[in-house]
């Protein structure tokens, strides 16, 4: 997320763009910038962004671009060369919805993928298109000879007519159409969507387990960035006069992924700035240094020296210039302030504030705008879950019944099966056998998006954050998925539209106490910070059932003293299960105690009765009774 809820909207970049594409033209052939070079290189920019959407924000790394690149370019050229259609524009927007399509059949092939296999999925897809283009679509592509003759673009705006016959006029119709790809690009990663993209490519799991698509999300990425390569190719092929048979080939995939990288991934400008280095250096080493075909190879080093010292590219480095500067400005600006006398956490001093109004701890999450239908029974309801791994039996014929407002503890020993019947019940893993009933509805086999939408969720035992992003970021992440539903395509929605959000995500922050850290990045907390924020995704989508797995563990001593009047402050009022190895703390917290061994129900009971049975001394505690 780039922006915050709460600041005014600002349209200073696209100020600052508007202004660049003017000054541009002026400037650029000072520096040895050819007219045509120019050209080239907006058309590459704005192939860019849409790939930058789906690498650099969503986390997507295909060398199939090419493909729709290729389609768009050829479907624009085909009308205005051998069906002579009259519009350029609309010919362009042809091809673009061509790209889009194709890239949508395409994606729901590569994306039952991840990482390197679909990497090597959108290979394979660029090979057959580049193939089918030079044999079987030969006749309507030109095969090995391309589409020429395709005609340059004219505007009719009633007073006049705009024809755009020549390198400086056809700059201002290819930057009119960067700026307005620029632009798009900017809402949508400003809109609910480009926070869900941020998030996928942070944390896929989380970003399921909070309750949204993320393959639904992933397709609309590849759908976007396909359509943007459409209409790249389709004003490759008005710049050119010509539409390429190269465009579909690999050499062009490839080298969209190196001036992404070397301009900045996750940047949207980064794109622009790679291609004109890629450009300017090819031209440079080619036609001044007349180097030949050794050009590739001393570009190729550029590419890896760049890479290595610049990770986040050029524009990435300048924003932690940018950054660095600003902080140490910002230091030395701030005035000194006394440090207050009681050395007390923030935790801490809140509790100890509200415990002397007489007020309560926290006030209670509002409930999830489900319907019950009438339904009174058990909130959850387990009947006979097993779990089989071949010949391993992990559970075993487990009943397990939640009330409503019950707080439920689950201990075991090592090996006891706790984390598989965990998974089973949050439905991140499926029972051999068994039912799992919550609220009434049977969910079965369903997963852990799902149910999250129905308001069962869940903190994890090592964290599971958006470490990129900020703390307010990671909140706002999870409640979307409450307030949205688990896929909604408002791509050009402004997140302060969205009734009720900024008030639950300021809550959530207020309940886990890290509302003075909800600016600063995750991977700048402490261990005990990270441990709260694991617990306010999983509160933030205002849940019916709150599972937390070993909230306490890894914690320090004080960090378990402050986790504990946390748990207790945010369980009033709410139904919750906790598994703990600490158990002291958990009979602290917890009204009833279930105890497995060798995935099977062994007792339950309160926690006074578990302290005093003997079966759970033998079996937990090696028979030795607790003092």
């Amino acid at each position: 997320m780039r922006e915050s809820m709460r600041k005014p909207r600002s349209f200073t970049i696209e100020l600052l763009t508007a202004l660049g594409l003017i000054v541009a033209p002026f400037v650029l052939p000072h520096v040895g910038f050819a007219p045509s070079t120019i050209n080239r290189i907006l058309v590459w920019g704005l192939f860019g962004i849409g790939f930058d959407i789906l690498f650099g924000f969503t986390g997507l790394l295909s060398f199939g671009q090419s493909a729709f690149y290729g389609t768009g370019g050829m479907v624009a050229a085909y009308l205005l060369t051998q069906v002579n259609f009259p519009n350029v524009t609309v010919a362009l927007f042809v091809g673009t919805i061509a790209a889009a399509v194709v890239g949508y059949l395409v994606g729901l092939i590569a994306l039952r993928r991840t990482g390197i296999y679909f990497a090597m999925i959108t290979v394979a897809i660029a090979e057959v298109f580049y193939f089918v283009e030079f044999n079987p679509l030969s006749a309507y592509t030109g095969g090995e000879n391309g589409l020429p003759g395709v005609p340059t673009p004219i505007v009719n705006l009633g007073f006049t007519t705009l024809h755009f016959d020549s390198d400086r006029s056809l700059y201002g119709f290819l930057a009119f159409w960067f700026f307005v790809g620029m632009v798009i690009a900017l809402r949508i990663m400003r809109s609910p969507v480009g926070v869900i993209l941020s998030a996928i490519r942070d944390n896929p799991l989380r970003a399921s387990a909070v309750g949204h698509n993320i393959h639904g999300y992933k397709l609309t990425a590849f759908v976007v960035a396909a359509a943007y390569a459409g209409f790249a190719g389709g004003l490759l092929g008005v710049l050119q006069a010509f539409m390429p048979p190269d465009a579909f080939t690999f050499d062009t995939s490839g080298q969209l992924v190196m001036q992404t990288a070397i301009g900045g991934a996750g940047t949207l400008f980064g794109p622009l700035v790679g291609a004109a280095v890629w450009l300017y250096l090819s031209d440079f080493l080619q036609n001044a240094l007349h180097l030949g075909a050794t050009w590739k190879l001393v570009l190729g080093l550029v590419f890896v020296l760049l890479v290595c010292f610049l990770r986040r590219g050029l524009v990435g480095g300048l924003k932690n210039v940018y950054a660095l500067v600003a902080t140490r400005v910002g230091k030395k600006a701030a005035p000194a302030v006394a440090p207050p006398l009681p050395i007390l956490t923030p935790a801490e001093e809140k509790l100890t504030r509200l415990a002397v109004a007489g007020e309560p701890v926290a006030a209670a999450m509002p409930a999830l705008r489900r319907e019950d239908h009438g339904y009174s029974g058990p909130l959850l309801q387990a009947t006979g879950l097993t779990k089989r791994f071949g010949g391993l039996v992990a559970n075993s014929g487990i009943d397990f019944t939640v009330e409503r407002g019950e707080r439920r503890g689950i201990i075991g020993p090592n090996g006891a099966g706790k984390t598989t019947f965990f998974k089973m019940l949050t439905c991140e893993m499926a029972p051999t056998s068994g039912r799992i009933v919550f609220r009434g509805r049977d969910i079965t086999g369903m997963t852990v998006t799902d149910v999250c939408q129905l308001g069962l969720t869940k903190s994890y035992q090592v964290n599971q954050l958006f470490s990129g992003l900020t703390v307010r970021d990671n909140v706002t992440i999870a409640a979307l998925a409450e307030r949205r539903g688990k896929f909604r395509l408002d791509m050009f929605r402004s997140l302060r539209n969205i009734p009720g959000l900024a008030e639950q995500v300021g809550h959530t922050l207020e309940l886990v106490d890290l509302t003075d850290r909800a600016e600063r990045p995750v991977a700048a907390l402490a261990y005990g910070e990270k441990r709260r924020l694991e617990v306010g995704l999983a509160l933030a989508s205002s849940p019916s059932l709150l599972l937390l797995d070993e909230p306490l563990a890894g914690m320090s001593p004080a960090e378990r003293i402050e986790m504990v009047k946390l748990l207790k402050s945010i369980g009033r009022g709410r139904t919750m299960i906790i598994i703990d190895h600490d158990m002291d703390s958990l009979f602290e917290l917890v009204e009833r105690l279930t105890v497995l061994q060798e995935g099977r129900v062994l007792v339950e009971g309160t926690p006074t009765e578990i302290k005093g049975n003997k079966a759970v001394q033998e079996a937990y505690l090696g028979g030795v009774r607790a003092a």
